[in-house]
């Protein structure tokens, strides 16, 4: 993944994995995680083609909790989107954006639910990533596929 700054993006990244890299250059850092788990989705849904976000799904709400005052500590600050249905699952998260722009959703899931997505407000099918303003503590949200805002 390309970078805009090395050094921010190490830093955020060694609270994201909770670890320090195995390997750092100049222009490079790797962190290989063996206890991470790979959970890769596809959809037609969204109006951009490609990674519109990376996600790290936690074993507990405790557990995403510990996550979310560890960013909290180091001034990553994100927002919380607790009973999202998205994604045909039930989840509690805390979004994050890494210092390039790089939208980070931190997860648990509490069960499976028959449709993709439900936006709070109107119950329509939604399901929205948040990106965040860089100097701003709202979040914006990407639209759904009608063009409506979701958050």
């Amino acid at each position: 993944m390309s970078v805009d700054n090395i050094e921010e993006s190490i830093a955020f990244y060694n609270a994201q994995f909770q670890t320090e890299p195995t390997k750092i250059k100049e222009d490079y850092a790797q962190w290989l995680v063996d206890d991470l788990s790979l959970n890769f989705a596809i959809s037609t849904r969204g109006d951009e083609k490609g990674v519109n976000h990376l996600g790290l799904q936690y074993e507990s709400d405790e557990a995403l909790l510990e996550a979310q005052t560890l960013f909290e500590s180091k001034g990553i600050k994100g927002k919380e989107d607790k009973g999202a249905v998205c994604c045909y699952k039930e989840s509690n998260k805390y979004w994050v954006e890494d210092p390039s722009g790089i939208v980070w959703e931190n997860y648990h899931s509490m069960g499976d639910v028959e449709v993709y997505g439900i936006d709070a407000k109107d119950t329509q099918d939604a399901c929205c990533v948040p990106t965040f303003a860089k100097f701003s503590e709202t979040p914006v949200c990407i639209p759904t596929n009608d063009g409506s805002k979701c958050c």
